[in-house]
């Protein structure tokens, strides 16, 4: 399996987001049948993943910009460089400003 190059994937998903009128793009870089699952994310500014139920074990990693996810009325900051867990709670996530997130989900 050849690596990754985040950073490439990242500018790729912003580009196609700005093209869309949901603001967002996403791309699964590991899932089928495996248990585990990795797709990156990118929301423009001002865009959300509206309210939605995780289906397992989850974490954001955020690999560029600002976003916020909520849950229940509470919400938690995450800037690049930042690690998210998600709780097992319908949640949704905001971007502040112009982002990428790697989402990571262990099902069981």
């Amino acid at each position: 399996m050849s690596p990754f190059a985040l950073s490439l994937l990242a500018d790729e998903q912003l580009a196609l987001a700005r093209t869309t009128g949901s603001g967002r793009s996403a791309r699964t870089l590991l899932g089928g049948p495996a248990r585990l699952r990795q797709t990156l994310v990118a929301l423009m500014a001002g865009h959300a993943l509206e309210e939605h139920a995780s289906p397992g074990d989850a974490t954001l990693q955020v690999l560029r910009g600002r976003v916020r996810l909520v849950v229940e009325g509470r919400s938690w900051p995450g800037s690049a460089g930042d690690l998210l867990v998600i709780p097992d709670a319908r949640h949704a996530l905001h971007a502040d400003e112009d982002a990428v997130v790697l989402l990571t989900v262990a099902r069981g």
